[in-house]
């Protein structure tokens, strides 16, 4: 298996596949492909883990149905682009080496590579994309392959040092790094702060790579440009329509 990522603002990663080798991804990745891939979707890869690890799949944000990519009796090229601008990282999976990725941060695997679901956090449901804040946990062995929006900076964190981050920044980072939400201290910063009322707190040792871009972030900035349909409200209920958007500019977190 040989691999390249070519592209900057919106790279690939094209994966040479030899006869009988196979990479596996979320249904809806694939780009494209040459005629000798053949496509098997399953509803789960790698360590498998039955019913249970299906659930736990779905339950850390990922999809039921995973896509293998197997080059038959000739070697064979597939291809997965990113969605958004950002980056692809290549990382190893193995034992001590296992990682917690944002939920549209896994983008392809070898077989023996498995996702789970790594973190989740009810508080602030409604804020975080409406399911809460979720991380996918990639473990097993072989190598996976991530999407991070944006530009990546890379921080490798000494044991006990603490970086606090707005969740919607967090790309990955090694399963060693300690990882809890937060709520911003002070009643004035959480009111008054425009930052959101949550922040990630990761403390080390490991490896932290943070986005520069969050995608409900981006989709927020895209929302302003759309189109509305007119309201005419008044009353009790165009002031309840008006508060609302006080608290959700207020409260507006990301992930």
């Amino acid at each position: 298996m040989q691999t390249q990522i070519q592209g900057t603002t919106m790279p690939v990663l094209n994966v040479q596949l030899e006869p009988n080798e196979s990479v596996f991804s979320e249904s809806g990745e694939l780009s494209w492909m040459t005629a000798s891939i053949q496509m098997m979707t399953h509803t789960q890869m790698g360590g498998g883990g039955g019913l249970f690890g299906v659930l736990k799949r779905v339950a850390g944000g990922g999809s039921i149905f995973m896509t293998e990519y197997r080059a038959m009796q000739y070697p064979g090229v597939v291809s997965f682009a990113t969605k958004v601008p950002g980056h692809i990282v290549p990382v190893p999976v193995g034992p001590g080496q296992e990682y917690l990725v944002h939920r549209h941060g896994f983008l392809c695997a070898t077989p023996q590579v498995t996702i789970g679901v790594g973190f989740q956090q009810s508080l602030g449901a409604g804020i975080f994309g409406g399911d809460g804040f979720l991380l996918q946990r990639i473990a097993g062995g072989g190598t996976a392959w991530l999407e991070l929006s944006g530009e990546l900076n890379q921080k490798d964190l000494a044991p006990g040092e603490v970086l606090r981050v707005h969740p919607g920044h967090v790309g990955a980072f090694q399963a060693s790094v300690g990882f809890q939400i937060m709520t911003v201290p002070g009643i004035k910063n959480m009111i008054f702060g425009g930052d959101g009322i949550f922040l990630a707190v990761l403390q080390g040792p490991g490896t932290v790579w943070l986005q520069t871009l969050p995608i409900s972030r981006l989709a927020h900035q895209i929302s302003e440009y759309l189109p509305r349909p007119e309201s005419r409200q008044v009353g009790p209920a165009a002031g309840g329509a008006l508060l609302g958007g006080i608290v959700g500019s207020i409260l507006g977190g990301d992930q």
